[in-house]
């Protein structure tokens, strides 16, 4: 929950989650849309279905027993090497490379790495560079320490180099300056043009095939775009900026299903707040 997404907008949600979901076997029994609703506003929808995947694999494959070892990790939907390596960190504390962005920002510094960190000579460094640090044992503790250097005095733009711990062993002449990333892709503007259908007393949408929200339910796309909008939003998702229009259309003979107004399914969170700002117009 925590990839992308700060800790304050997280709690709500693992606290849900865990209530709901208390242990693999919970979450590996639930249906695909219990979990996406239980998902629903934190968006990057994938991350949800990979969760409920791989846990699904444990219970199959794996006995109920979370892997300890990186290869059973890797095995699990989802599961790439940082994950795997914060599982046998945080969970079996070995002592592994675990490279998030605060770790991955003060290796740079320390060893005053002035090429990019985010194309295969930067992962190379910064893999061998984490091995270089790390303890024989008691990976929880180091892994939690380096994060915390990383978050709390080694930050991005004005780094506390006054307060650091190990300031002597820095070879960094202008810390501000690192890590070097790629220029970032330009941002594409994506035209998006829903309706929505009130009928019978329901608000009508289609479930989405995805890929990205695969298995959501969504505001049908709109037959006549060019009629005046009756909700507006533009959006930030990935490196897209996305202008959704909504127009009133009515059901017609597409493939619909019918909700009754305050029990929509998980949807994604910008057709979420169309449908909530509509009906509330439709009330008022």
């Amino acid at each position: 929950m925590l990839q992308q997404t700060t800790v304050a907008a997280v709690v709500p949600y693992f606290k849900r989650w865990m209530a709901t979901f208390p242990n693999v076997a919970a979450l590996a029994a639930a249906e695909e849309s219990q979990v996406l609703s239980h998902w629903q506003g934190l968006g990057y929808y994938s991350r949800a279905r990979n969760l409920h995947r791989a846990a699904r694999k444990v219970m199959g494959d794996h006995g109920g027993q979370v892997p300890h070892d990186r290869i059973g990790l890797r095995s699990l939907p989802g599961v790439g090497d940082y994950t795997a390596g914060a599982v046998m960190a945080f969970a079996y504390d070995a002592a592994v490379p675990v490279i998030d962005a605060n770790i991955a920002r003060v290796l740079a510094r320390l060893e005053d790495w002035k090429h990019p960190i985010d194309d295969p000579r930067g992962s190379e460094f910064l893999q061998a560079a984490a091995e270089r640090l790390l303890p024989a044992r008691g990976g929880r503790r180091h892994t939690s320490a380096v994060m915390e250097l990383g978050a709390l005095v080694c930050v991005a733009k004005t780094p506390r180099c006054g307060q650091c711990p190990v300031r002597a062993n820095c070879r960094a002449g202008e810390p501000a300056r690192l890590p070097i990333k790629r220029p970032r892709r330009a941002v594409e503007e994506v035209q998006d043009q829903r309706a929505f259908v009130w009928a019978q007393g329901k608000i009508w949408l289609e479930c989405s095939s995805g890929p990205r929200w695969r298995g959501l339910w969504m505001l049908p796309v709109a037959e006549n775009p060019r009629r005046a909008a009756v909700y507006e939003e533009i959006y930030p998702i990935t490196r897209f900026r996305v202008a959704l229009k909504v127009v009133r259309e009515g059901k017609l003979g597409r493939e619909l299903t019918g909700f009754p107004p305050g029990e929509c399914p998980a949807m994604p969170s910008p057709h979420r707040r169309a449908v909530a700002a509509l009906t509330g117009k439709r009330h008022s």
